[in-house]
């Protein structure tokens, strides 16, 4: 490959250093600054918008490692001959604009490399004045950023088939939720504020999981404090948390919430929760078999009983069955105990 380091003025290629010694008002004024963009990684062009069709009249070997092309193919040539079949016509305007416009400026557009291959170039560009203000120069430096918004694409998509795959998950528990609580309920006051509770908090957990910045996860003891400290009066005095942080994936938060939820309806109205001297401890863990394991613990508050209907708990008992997992509800007199162990899948 040649050496790329020429620049072509007044109908002559001249080496960057006898330009540098010819115009010593202008960028290649002294050598620091010429032989600083010589060795740059950074690939950059400049371009002299005093000559018809503002040709490029110095390039980097940067440049041509990232285009392919040697200096004979474009010294002398208008810089949209890196353009092809995909670069888009916006993505040309605003380059005209930023050109009028004589201000610095970065745009994406798509750029073709000597051998046909596409990429995505972020290109800055901007004007170079000489000491009287005149326009003299344009200088464009270029970045492949084409690895970085295809991840981004495929994060995207990624993200779309989660929401959608939640969504319709979404969709099939409400319908459970609310054919469940039918069968146990016959007040229809009480039907329909079991089904909203339940809603809502579904609604709640997953409204938190989707408006997550990409590449986070919502912890178990975010989804535990944001469901159960509101219906705890005295706060983290009533529900104590113990356990490591624990990321969770789409997969577990439906059963995860209606469990909780469950827990702490029942609770405010048969059992600690209800009482100034009751407290819950829930406590989790995730071995090394990536299988979650929560204890719920009530103590301090009334007597308990199995209750003869468990329209909420039967919901949670069959989603948890069709995950693999396994739950216990251990009522004591002194408190229900619940534990719960749930295949984490992809969440831990």
């Amino acid at each position: 490959m040649p050496d790329c380091q020429r620049i072509w003025a007044n109908g002559m290629s001249l080496d960057l250093k006898e330009a540098v010694s010819l115009s010593p008002d202008t960028l290649r004024r002294n050598d620091i600054f010429a032989n600083a963009i010589k060795h740059s990684r950074l690939p950059l062009c400049i371009t002299d918008p005093t000559l018809p069709d503002e040709p490029i009249v110095f390039a980097n070997q940067a440049f041509c490692d990232l285009t392919g092309y040697d200096e004979d193919d474009f010294i002398g040539k208008n810089c949209r001959f890196l353009q092809g079949p995909e670069t888009t016509r916006e993505s040309v305007e605003a380059i005209r604009a930023a050109l009028d416009a004589r201000e610095v400026t970065m745009i994406e557009i798509v750029n073709y490399r000597k051998n046909g291959e596409k990429f995505i170039n972020a290109l800055q560009l901007g004007p170079v004045y000489n000491d009287d203000g005149e326009l003299i120069f344009r200088f464009g430096s270029q970045m492949d950023i084409s690895v970085t918004r295809e991840r981004e694409r495929r994060e995207a998509e990624l993200r779309t088939s989660e929401l959608l795959h939640r969504l319709k998950n979404i969709v099939n528990v409400m319908s459970v939720i609310i054919k469940m609580t039918g069968r146990s309920e016959e007040n229809p006051e009480d039907f329909s504020d079991k089904v909203i509770g339940r809603l809502q908090a579904l609604g709640q957990s997953h409204f938190q999981t989707l408006s997550a910045e990409p590449g986070a996860a919502l912890t178990f003891a975010q989804l535990a404090e944001t469901l159960l400290l509101a219906y705890a009066p005295l706060g983290e005095r009533q529900v104590r948390f113990h356990g490591d942080e624990v990321s969770l994936s789409g997969a577990v938060v439906t059963s995860l919430t209606l469990l909780l939820h469950e827990l702490a309806t029942n609770s405010v109205k048969h059992g600690s929760l209800g009482s100034a001297e009751g407290h819950v401890d829930l406590t989790w863990t995730v071995p090394d078999d990536g299988v979650f394991h929560m204890i719920w613990s009530e103590r301090g508050g009334p007597e308990v009983a199995e209750p003869t209907r468990q329209s909420g708990a039967g919901i949670v008992s069959n989603l948890v069955a069709a995950s693999n997992g396994a739950l216990n509800f251990d009522w004591q007199r002194e408190g229900l105990i619940v534990t719960l162990d749930l295949p984490m899948e992809d969440g831990a």
